[in-house]
């Protein structure tokens, strides 16, 4: 892979990182419930379930996918099910009175519980393996080994969306000190849950033309 090449996928994989998604959404929401340090575990997740698209993509699934009116309706309706439903549980998440975010921290989930909501949360995006399979092959040499290749624009992302992701949950943080009662708790809950259900409604509308756009 040329450098050229390689600075084009940055630039690219920074603007969508960067992009608002549901990704963004739970990294800001468990950022300013659990502080930083605690939302690494689902950062972590998150990025495995990107590297798990980005595979699924590589492979040559993502396309099959894309191509199986059935198939991608299976996935879309999966990953559009979860975020309602991963947002509805936030909606209606209780906090108790007078403890703030201190409460929000002792009912931390465990580190296994807090991963798989971010790997869940990436693995079952269709529009990343949209993504995935509409943008891969403009970086990919047809006259090199693809594998290597592959690798490089995997850690590549990874690492991107990783700082990113700790960039919003920092951002959230910061603003812990005006959310320490529990009116304020609850309202994060009903913003953060609200954003996850409709951005989990939206995925509903993406059609398999997307890639092709």
């Amino acid at each position: 892979m040329i450098f050229t090449t390689w600075i084009t996928f940055v630039i690219a994989a920074s603007i969508i990182a960067v992009s608002p998604g549901s990704g963004a959404v739970l990294s800001m929401s468990h950022g300013l419930s659990y502080g930083v340090k605690r939302t690494s575990a689902t950062i972590l997740g998150l990025q495995l379930g990107l590297l798990l698209v980005l595979a699924i993509a590589g492979a040559g699934v993502g396309s099959l996918l894309i191509a199986s009116e059935f198939a991608f309706s299976v996935v879309k309706t999966v990953g559009a099910l979860y975020l309602i439903w991963l947002g509805l549980s936030q909606w209606r998440a209780k906090a108790a009175a007078g403890d703030g975010i201190q409460a929000a921290q002792a009912a931390l989930p465990s580190f296994r519980k807090r991963f798989m909501i971010g790997f869940l949360t990436n693995a079952t995006n269709p529009k990343g393996i949209i993504f995935m399979v509409a943008v891969l092959p403009q970086f990919i040499s047809q006259h090199a080994p693809v594998l290597p290749q592959l690798a490089i624009l995997a850690a590549t992302m990874f690492v991107i969306d990783l700082v990113v992701m700790h960039g919003y949950a920092f951002l959230a943080s910061s603003m812990q000190r005006f959310f320490r009662e529990s009116a304020a708790i609850k309202l994060q809950n009903r913003i953060f849950g609200g954003l996850l259900m409709c951005i989990g409604g939206a995925l509903f509308f993406v059609k398999r033309g997307g890639a092709q756009a």
